[in-house]
């Protein structure tokens, strides 16, 4: 179960990449999940969440913008996957799994990327317009990232 999480944790940052590190953030903040002994601890200090979600809120804002780039160009692309694998390891390893979660998570981040970009210009063609393709897609996003951290 946990992998499928981590699984799905890594779509959610193929779709917004700062959502997944802040819903994990916040579930260990909140005690959802526990990563206090490990190499994860860091995601549920006192600030993390508040830092993670500020970024998560600009990512929101920016991708808004006619400027941002194609999350398939390669540092997008590589940022997603890289967000999606510490967030699935972080899952990961509250079962003991963190190299598996890790994977699960890389793996999710590039569904996402691909079928979030697929889906969104689909949305767009739809509507005639970029912009509720695109508040769609934050909404899954963040629904996807709070259904994932209250489940692990």
């Amino acid at each position: 179960m946990i992998l499928v999480l981590a699984l799905l944790i890594g779509v959610v940052a193929g779709l917004r990449s700062m959502i997944a590190p802040a819903a994990i953030s916040w579930a260990a903040n909140l005690g959802w999940i526990d990563l206090s002994a490990g190499s994860f601890a860091v995601f549920g200090y006192r600030w993390t969440p508040w830092m993670l979600g500020l970024l998560a809120l600009a990512e929101l804002v920016t991708d808004q913008l006619p400027s941002t780039p194609s999350r398939k160009v390669p540092a997008q692309f590589t940022w997603r996957v890289i967000t999606g694998a510490v967030s699935g390891a972080a899952l990961g390893s509250t079962a003991g799994m963190t190299m598996a979660g890790l994977a699960a998570g890389a793996i999710g981040a590039v569904f996402g990327t691909f079928g979030g970009a697929e889906l969104r210009a689909r949305m767009a063609q739809a509507f005639g317009s970029d912009t509720p393709a695109a508040l769609i897609e934050d909404a899954i996003a963040i629904t996807g990232g709070l259904l994932v951290a209250s489940a692990a």
